[in-house]
C-alpha cells in the first residue's frame, strides 16, 4: 500500500516541478547566473541593461503621453473658461499648471526661500524652457520672454495667454514700450520675471546680465529678487537633460527631460535687493548672489554687447 502511494506521488512531484520552471522561464526571462557581474564574466549584467533601457523608455513615453494630454487640457481651459476667471483665479490655476506638469514630467521641484508678496521684479538665470513651470510653480508671475517664444507651437499659444511680455531683440522702440508695460505691472502688484543673460546655458556657468530689463524696478520702486535655477538628476550634479541650449530642439530637449532619472529642479529664492541703485549695479548684485548660491565663478566687471542693452 505504502509503495503504491509513493508511485502515484512521483508523477505529481515531477508535473509540479515542471510547472515551476516554466513560471521561473516567464518571470525571469534569462538566468540569473548571467547578471552576476565580476572579473571573470565581463559584459554579463548586458540584459539588466537592455531591460533597464526598454524600461526607461517606456516610461518616457508614459509620461510624454501625460504631458500631451496636460497641455490639451490647457489649451481648452484657456480657449474656454480661462479668460472669464478673475486674476487669482487664473494666476492659481496657472500655479497647479505648472505644478503638474513638471510632476508629468517625472521633475520634483525642491524650493528654498520665499518670494516676498507684492510687485517684485525676479530676476534668474537661464537653462530650460522649463525654468517658466518651475517659478510658476513656486509663484505665478508674469514672463519677459524673446519674441520667439511665441512661435512655438502650442507652448508658444499657452504663453502668450499667460501674462507673458514680449520683446523685440534689437528693436528700441519695442523695448521702450515693454519697459513701460513692466513698470505698470509692477505697481499693479504683480511678479514680472527676467532672464537678463537673454539666452540660455547648460548651468555650469552664467552669461552677462543684460542691466536693461531692470530698469523697470528702479521705476516702479519694487525689489530685485534673485532667483538661482538648477537641475540634478541620479546621475549629475549639473543635469544636461534639461538644458535647451546649443542646436537641440523643444521636442529633443522635451523627450530627454522625460528620460532622465529623479530629475529635481532646485528653485533658490535669495534675499530681495533694495532697487534705489542703478540698473548695472542691480544687475551685477543680483548676478553676484546667484552665481554664490550656485557655486559658479563669474566676472565681476563685465562688457555687453551693445549700447541699447545697458
Amino acid at each position: 500500500m505504502t509503495r503504491h502511494l509513493l508511485t502515484q506521488r512521483k508523477p505529481a512531484e515531477r508535473r509540479l516541478r515542471g510547472a515551476t520552471h516554466r513560471l521561473k522561464a516567464i518571470v525571469i526571462p534569462f538566468p540569473l547566473r548571467q547578471v552576476k557581474a565580476g572579473p571573470d564574466a565581463p559584459g554579463t549584467d548586458q540584459p539588466v541593461r537592455e531591460s533597464t533601457a526598454v524600461l526607461r523608455q517606456i516610461r518616457a513615453a508614459w509620461r510624454l503621453t501625460l504631458v500631451l494630454l496636460h497641455i490639451l487640457w490647457g489649451c481648452l481651459i484657456v480657449a474656454t473658461t480661462f479668460p472669464r476667471r478673475s486674476l487669482a483665479s487664473q494666476r492659481r490655476a496657472k500655479r497647479n499648471w505648472s505644478r503638474q506638469i513638471l510632476g508629468h514630467l517625472g521633475v520634483r521641484l525642491k524650493v528654498q526661500g520665499k518670494v516676498p508678496a507684492g510687485g517684485v521684479l525676479i530676476v534668474a538665470n537661464h537653462i530650460s524652457w522649463l525654468d517658466i513651470y518651475a517659478i510658476n510653480a513656486v509663484r505665478p508671475c508674469a514672463f519677459v520672454c524673446k519674441e520667439e517664444v511665441r512661435r512655438w507651437p502650442v507652448l508658444g499659444w499657452l504663453t502668450a495667454r499667460s501674462e507673458t511680455l514680449f520683446i523685440q531683440r534689437g528693436n528700441r522702440r519695442a523695448a521702450h514700450r515693454t519697459a513701460e508695460a513692466l513698470s505698470d505691472a509692477l505697481r499693479a502688484r504683480a511678479a514680472i520675471v527676467v532672464f537678463p543673460e537673454g539666452t540660455t546655458t547648460d548651468g555650469s556657468h552664467m552669461l552677462p546680465f543684460r542691466p536693461a530689463l531692470l530698469q523697470s524696478a528702479v521705476d516702479a520702486e519694487v525689489p530685485v529678487v534673485p532667483v538661482a535655477l538648477r537641475y540634478r538628476d541620479a546621475r549629475h550634479a549639473i543635469s544636461p537633460a534639461a538644458a535647451y541650449d546649443g542646436d537641440i530642439t523643444i521636442w529633443q530637449c522635451l523627450r530627454a527631460i522625460a528620460l532622465a532619472d529623479r530629475l529635481v529642479a532646485e528653485v533658490t529664492v535669495l534675499p530681495a535687493i533694495d532697487a534705489r541703485h542703478e540698473r548695472a549695479h542691480l544687475a551685477a548684485h543680483a548676478k553676484h548672489e546667484i552665481a554664490a548660491a550656485l557655486g559658479i565663478a563669474h566676472q565681476v566687471h563685465e562688457t555687453h554687447a551693445a549700447p541699447d542693452e545697458r
